[in-house]
């Protein structure tokens, strides 16, 4: 087999009951067989290969199959049909503490997982060094587990699945709890793994990581394949369905055609958003727009971004300023401007009036994940009135394959001579 992996027409099913009771009255039921549950497919007829030595990721919602397919190809689940085959020895990640006894010290986890995977104690010894230094956890390493916080287990556990040198490395979402630089480290690590010819599969929810580092990307919907290819593309229509815009079966012009008001129920939005003002005006709706028009919370770096907002005046206002501002997620504001900023001014609008105000603007930021603020103010003398404020109403993802350090991209050119 020249693939590391191949999955061949697999389907996961569960039998769901309504009721714990329905449970029962199946197992009783020998002579009628009378069935009280219903199938749940968390994968349906799914295929796909892996080939040796490239980074391949799998991205989809929550409930798409991803860690299904997973747990499947290590062996911890079993498909309910279909074949799946690899060639060479896994090491994986699937989850903050799988394969890793709480009550056990750091040492003694490092040793049970070398054995579990065939290698013999002194081979174990040689490796603990290297173990030791990559988790850089101190004297931890020597107290049981159950007593490290997120990201020292984070540490251990990837120091010691890249440590007992398979051919496979898999990882679901576990980096996520580690600090920038262990994030960095462990990326580096990613890189070393390729150039030495071993496989990643990697599942993660960071779509920045994924265009960095995968040679393809499958994306998965809800159990069925949707897409497989190059990151970028896979990507773009993994957006239409977070905008819950991806119609195949639809002429493209048809999909697009969607009214203003469901421009906000087709986004990520902040469960508990803060909205508050005096009420003379509301936002009623708004949307964040890509360079091609789709209705999306991810933005690639350095392309044009519209964001809109619909507002309905419930006064007359004289002089009304509409904002917005993106900040980090522990609040500090990075960008943003407003109608009085670029001096546009609605000298009066009437009770009952309705506007659509378009931001367009090229995003200059690195890849992160931001909040976004929305207003609409005005000033009364000295005094700034708010009118109606989306506080942290939703995130922008700024996607880009490029590393930069900071908020903003630079744009630097770099010119080395010998003199």
């Amino acid at each position: 087999m020249k693939e590391a992996i191949r999955v061949t027409n697999v389907t996961k099913s569960y039998n769901l009951y309504n009721k714990p009771i329905d449970r029962l009255k199946e197992s009783l039921s020998i002579f009628r067989h009378k069935s009280y549950h219903h199938d749940f497919k968390a994968l349906n007829n799914l295929s796909f290969e892996v080939e040796k030595g490239e980074c391949f990721g799998i991205i989809g919602t929550n409930g798409s199959g991803k860690s299904t397919i997973l747990k499947m190809i290590t062996g911890v689940l079993t498909p309910t049909s279909g074949k799946i085959e690899v060639d060479g020895k896994i090491s994986a990640l699937l989850e903050l503490g799988a394969g890793f006894n709480m009550e056990y010290t750091g040492i003694e986890n490092i040793y049970m997982n070398g054995m579990v995977l065939g290698y013999k104690k002194d081979e174990v010894e040689k490796m603990i060094p290297l173990i030791e230094k990559f988790a850089d956890i101190g004297d931890f390493i020597y107290q049981p587990v159950k007593v490290y916080s997120s990201g020292m287990f984070a540490r251990l556990a990837f120091a010691v699945a890249i440590h007992v040198q398979p051919d496979i490395l898999i990882v679901d979402e576990a980096l996520s709890v580690g600090d920038i630089f262990f994030q960095a480290k462990c990326y580096k690590k990613f890189e070393e793994f390729k150039q030495l010819g071993k496989t990643i599969l990697f599942v993660t929810h960071d779509m920045t990581s994924v265009l960095k580092y995968c040679d393809r990307v499958m994306l998965l919907n809800k159990g069925d394949f949707i897409s497989c290819g190059k990151p970028k593309d896979v990507i773009n229509i993994y957006k239409k369905i977070l905008a819950n815009s991806y119609h195949p079966e639809l002429k493209k012009k048809v999909s697009r055609k969607v009214k203003s008001n469901l421009w906000k129920s087709r986004l990520a939005l902040n469960p508990n958003p803060q909205i508050y003002g005096n009420g003379a005006a509301e936002i009623v709706d708004f949307g964040i727009f890509d360079d091609s028009g789709e209705l999306t919370n991810s933005i690639y770096q350095d392309t044009m971004i519209n964001i809109k907002m619909q507002v309905r005046f419930n006064e007359t206002t004289f002089h009304p300023i509409f904002a917005w501002k993106l900040k980090t997620d522990k609040g500090m504001e990075v960008i943003g401007t407003n109608t009085l900023y670029e001096e546009i001014d609605l000298e009066k609008v009437d009770a009952g009036s309705l506007y659509v105000v378009t931001f367009h603007f090229e995003l200059p930021l690195v890849a992160n994940q931001y909040l976004l603020d929305l207003g609409v103010t005005r000033y009364e003398g000295d005094d700034l009135i708010v009118l109606c404020r989306n506080h942290e109403i939703t995130t922008i993802d700024v996607l880009t394959d490029k590393r930069s350090v900071g908020l903003v991209n630079p744009h630097c050119t770099i010119e080395i001579e010998k003199e």
